[in-house]
């Protein structure tokens, strides 16, 4: 898996694409768990922050381990 976009080198689509590619949803919340992790909210959700620009990857991640 390739790092996360820098929050400053990179636009709000681009860190959109990077979540959607690396918690993808598969519809099947049974079997994925991705829901889980992130308190039943969408990954997408779960990362808004990172995706305005607003807080790191690794800052919001910190929020669900």
């Amino acid at each position: 898996m390739t790092p996360a976009p820098d929050i400053k080198n990179s636009t709000a689509e681009e860190r959109r694409d990077y979540i959607k590619e690396r918690f993808p949803c598969i519809a099947d919340c049974d079997m994925c768990g991705i829901c889980t992790v992130f308190h039943g909210k969408d990954a997408e959700l779960a990362y808004e922050a990172y995706i305005r620009g607003e807080r790191s990857f690794e800052d919001v991640s910190r929020d669900y381990r």
